[in-house]
């Protein structure tokens, strides 16, 4: 089966939940980690109220939580294994970004 092009532009409703669904559950893995910093933790939090909320576009949530989590990544404390979770969700909503 291939793709074709006229879905190569964007993704799809589904596709764009799934990825929201995904980013949701990685963020509130940080911030219910106890051994994560408190403004990391405070950052994922805003993150995930931001992706819930019904009033944003699905590129205007992706674009204002890779914002939170880009100066998020600055701070030098940051735990490697939460840095990785932030840049993998970083990269799912990349995709709704470059989409909408």
């Amino acid at each position: 089966m291939t793709m074709s092009s006229r879905q190569t532009p964007g993704l799809s409703k589904d596709e764009t939940d799934e990825r929201i669904k995904q980013a949701l559950y990685y963020l509130t893995r940080v911030v219910q980690d106890m051994g994560i910093p408190r403004n990391i933790r405070r950052a994922a939090s805003e993150a995930v109220r931001i992706l819930m909320d019904p009033n944003m576009s699905p590129g205007l949530k992706a674009s204002t939580v890779i914002s939170i989590l880009d100066d998020a990544l600055a701070d030098p404390n940051m735990p490697l294994f939460s840095r990785v979770i932030f840049w993998q969700v970083i990269s799912l909503l990349e995709q709704i970004k470059d989409s909408v």
